[in-house]
């Protein structure tokens, strides 16, 4: 999957577009608590199902890491900070069904991990039909799709040999 990013990367600014046909880079949020057991996961409007937080990365953007911290705000209305702004968590290529005009095309997703306060308000929006801390043990419960399981996998490595900074 990494190589199909980089590929699409190399096409230059095109691959942050939305209106690429080969697909287009997009940016998620993986949000954990501090004490690294929980995630934080939005009930996608749209498409009916549990996710983190991500979107597309925007011009005002200045680098896809600050896209995931900004749709992490947007989405979820809290304040998360990289635990490591300058490392990938995690990279997830996936195709998105035709929708209205839209032809169906790829999202390659590159994901960053953040941590947040769990006791920290969450403010839904009309992309969400709502917002949950989940139990890492319990996320797969909520959505059993590979990416989604090796993000948590990662996610219990991380928090078993260290608290999130």
């Amino acid at each position: 999957m990494t190589e199909l990013v980089l590929w699409l990367l190399e096409t230059g600014p095109a691959a942050l577009r939305a209106s690429n046909p080969a697909g287009h880079v997009t940016a998620s949020a993986w949000i954990v608590d501090r004490t690294g057991q929980f995630a934080l996961l939005t009930h996608h409007a749209k498409l009916g199902a549990w996710f983190q937080p991500g979107g597309h990365v925007e011009d005002s953007d200045a680098s896809v890491a600050d896209a995931a911290a900004r749709e992490a705000r947007e989405e979820c209305g809290i304040e998360a900070v990289h635990h490591d702004a300058s490392r990938i968590f995690d990279v997830d290529v996936h195709l998105i069904p035709a929708r209205g005009g839209m032809p169906a095309h790829h999202h390659h997703d590159v994901r960053y991990l953040l941590a947040a306060d769990r006791e920290a308000p969450l403010v839904p929006t009309s992309e969400s039909r709502q917002l949950s801390w989940i139990p890492l043990a319990r996320v797969v419960d909520f959505n059993p799709s590979e990416s989604i399981a090796r993000m948590v996998r990662k996610s219990l490595q991380r928090a078993s040999s260290s608290v999130i900074e």
